[in-house]
């Protein structure tokens, strides 16, 4: 799947002559936890998020600074942090460094920039730099939600097996030499020695999601089989 197949569209947009106290209300009456700023040609030019917000002379929760950390901040970063909290412009707090990504994006990589950025959503821009779209966190879990199983007629044992192996040995953690898998209407049972409890539940789950797999019966020791 793709960006453009969970992606939010259209989304709620701040102009750059936005208020904060006025994007402070969208956040609020859309319960949404980020709001994407666009100039008059519908490109991104930043983004809002609830953090932006933390620390607010509205709410008192400036940050405080102790003649100690004055010292260790600086006081470059001590007015950064009086713009956070003090600006009237949505334009002087938002983040313009933005992490965003293409309609044409598969979602594994949407999901590795919100991992990597600890994000909890990315803008999707066109090829010209146009807002068209968002993904956030919950958008990934509702694509999880709503998989539907591929319907097809159960494999042979032996179509099982092989295809356990075969994932098996694509991957670089496994130790195949020390597996075996017999397959008997649709039940795999597995043999042999796995060195760690993460590895022996990598197997089981990779067998699991074979198409055709009925149940696993894991047999598989964490202590390696002495063979004479």
């Amino acid at each position: 799947m793709q960006a453009r197949d969970v992606m939010i569209s259209p989304v709620t947009t701040a102009g750059t002559t936005a208020t904060v106290r006025q994007v402070a209300k969208t956040l609020l009456e859309h319960r949404i936890s980020a709001v994407p700023v666009v100039d008059g040609d519908g490109k991104l030019v930043g983004i809002v998020t609830e953090g932006d917000l933390l620390h607010r002379t509205e709410a008192g929760t400036e940050r405080p600074y102790s003649w100690w950390l004055r010292l260790l901040t600086g006081d470059a970063q001590m007015a950064a942090d009086y713009v956070k909290s003090h600006a009237v412009k949505v334009s002087d707090i938002m983040t313009r460094q933005v992490v965003t990504a293409l309609p044409e994006t598969p979602l594994h990589e949407i999901a590795m920039l919100l991992e990597k950025h600890q994000i909890k959503s990315v803008p999707i821009i066109n090829k010209v730099g146009q807002f068209v779209g968002i993904v956030s966190r919950a958008n990934l879990v509702q694509a999880v939600a709503s998989a539907r199983p591929k319907l097809e007629i159960s494999p042979p044992d032996s179509i099982i097996r092989q295809k356990l192996l075969d994932e098996l040995k694509k991957q670089p953690w496994v130790h195949t030499f020390n597996l075996n898998a017999t397959v008997k209407n649709g039940v795999v049972d597995l043999w042999g020695f796995a060195p760690s409890a993460d590895e022996r539940t990598a197997i089981r789950v990779a067998a699991e999601a074979i198409p055709g797999v009925a149940m696993v019966n894991d047999h598989l020791l964490e202590t390696p089989i002495l063979a004479y």
